[in-house]
């Protein structure tokens, strides 16, 4: 008797405290991390379009305000790819650098600076280079947020996607919505209404900046990096099942000393060996192209047409505003299905139907249309849930990411540009939405040969 009285109160606490020590602590930071993630993805979605459509809404009075042609607003609205070309291929490397959470903060800070000084600049040069900065944190922050969900949400990348495509598109079509109305109720001053959106902005810092800080509470890799962020930054350390199991069980997997050591270069994978990743990138130039152009001039071509200024501005909310049930729905509807061809042919006749419209009856039908090219335009959420889909590991869907949205972009810098030429040239909308219909053709094309159920790393690897 006397040994087991004295077995009995050493046992407990060898039993119990390993138990509270993991089980009761380490779940809470990583649930809070995971909360945090979700809020800044959100925030910082509904950031990366406002600065297009605001200006896209106010297109005319800016012009006159600042004495643009019709040439040099096609400039104007040519900016926004040529910035994500330019500064979107640098996301990784800084990512690498810094992680992930920092750069995306530094694009949100850059975003509140530009769209708050480019009003008040002065000239056409200064409005130029301060939306630049704006679109250069826009540009970084696009080709992140791809990787920030294959990060943390491996096993729920087409709802996650769907969350952040749903914010982006809330975002731009409020900022089309509310402008106009804003600016008349600000005394009319169309500059007014273009650094409010700077607001918006400033709140998307706050949770990346909890983000930064936190990263002290993450496994230390080793190399003075947590874990957390140089996983998220770099994508690689795990597999995808292994960080699958990592992210259900409320831990955070350290990368081994190979990813380590291989993280300036990741995983050597030679994307431009991939068909798909050309296929892929090619559909997200020409998705762009018509993006941007509908953003920068759909509001003028209703406007051209005889419809108010204020009911323009609303029509492109209702094209912007079409992707935030669909951007839910498109990318959880592809992720279930092993090709993505026929969700594209849907919206490239959709398509189609608006630009057809926009050129028989574009004050008649303009609601019609809007509709038809908001549906059109959910080929975005379409392109990046790909980008998941078409490489298997966190460092294949970074770079994928990276040369697909920085190709893509550069693809489609001549359109909107190209739009404001003819636009200027022939004196109607005929040949511009000629231009529009016809590039909706190769989309199609391009769009079903990226939706083939193969990954970039069996093509690259030959």
């Amino acid at each position: 008797m006397v040994p087991e009285e004295t077995r009995t109160p050493t046992r407990p606490p060898a039993i119990r405290r390993p138990v509270r020590s993991t089980a009761a602590a380490k779940p809470h930071p990583r649930a809070w991390t995971t909360r945090l993630v979700v809020a800044g993805i959100v925030l910082a979605a509904l950031n990366l379009r406002p600065a297009i459509t605001s200006l896209g809404a106010l297109l005319e009075e800016v012009r006159g305000g600042l004495g643009m042609s019709g040439s040099v607003a096609g400039l104007l609205t040519s900016v926004p790819p040529l910035c994500f070309a330019l500064f979107g291929v640098t996301a990784p490397r800084l990512a690498r650098r810094f992680g992930a959470a920092a750069v995306v903060c530094a694009g949100m800070v850059a975003i509140t600076t530009g769209l708050a000084v480019r009003p008040y600049i002065g000239g056409t040069a200064g409005f130029l280079a301060a939306s630049a900065l704006a679109l250069m944190g826009i540009a970084v922050s696009n080709v992140l947020m791809p990787v920030i969900v294959k990060r943390w949400f491996p096993d729920r990348v087409g709802s996650m996607t769907g969350l952040y495509s749903m914010a982006l598109a809330l975002g731009t079509s409020a900022a089309a919505a509310a402008t106009v109305p804003m600016t008349d109720a600000l005394g009319g001053d169309w500059r007014s209404g273009l650094v409010v959106w700077a607001g918006l902005a400033a709140a998307a810092v706050l949770p990346w900046i909890l983000l930064v800080r936190a990263r002290g509470t993450a496994p230390d890799t080793g190399d003075g990096a947590p874990a957390a962020s140089a996983d998220l930054a770099a994508g690689t350390g795990t597999s995808g099942t292994d960080t699958a199991t990592a992210s259900r069980a409320g831990v955070t997997k350290p990368p081994t000393a190979a990813a380590a050591v291989a993280r300036p270069e990741p995983g050597g994978l030679r994307i431009t060996r991939s068909r798909t990743a050309w296929a892929l990138a090619v559909f997200f130039g020409l998705q762009a192209t018509a993006a941007y152009i509908t953003m920068g001039w759909m509001a003028q071509i209703f406007r051209d047409a005889g419809v108010a200024a204020s009911t323009s501005g609303l029509l492109l909310a209702v094209t912007m505003v079409m992707g935030v049930p669909l951007a839910f729905v498109i990318p959880r509807l592809a992720t279930r299905l092993p090709r993505q061809g026929p969700i594209v042919v849907a919206l490239g006749l959709c398509g189609l139907a608006g630009y057809a419209g926009l050129y028989l009856a574009p004050a008649q039908g303009a609601w019609a249309w809007a509709l038809l090219l908001g549906i059109s335009n959910c080929a975005f959420p379409l392109a990046l849930t790909m980008v998941g889909m078409r490489a298997r590991t966190g460092a294949g869907v970074a770079q994928l990411s990276a040369f697909a949205q920085s190709t893509g972009y550069l693809i489609s810098i001549p359109g909107p540009l190209l739009v404001g030429v003819l636009y200027q040239h022939s004196g109607g909308w005929g040949l511009p939405i000629a231009l529009m219909a016809g590039l909706m053709i190769p989309q199609i094309g391009v769009g079903i040969l990226a939706g083939r159920d193969r990954t970039v790393e069996d093509e690259a690897a030959g």
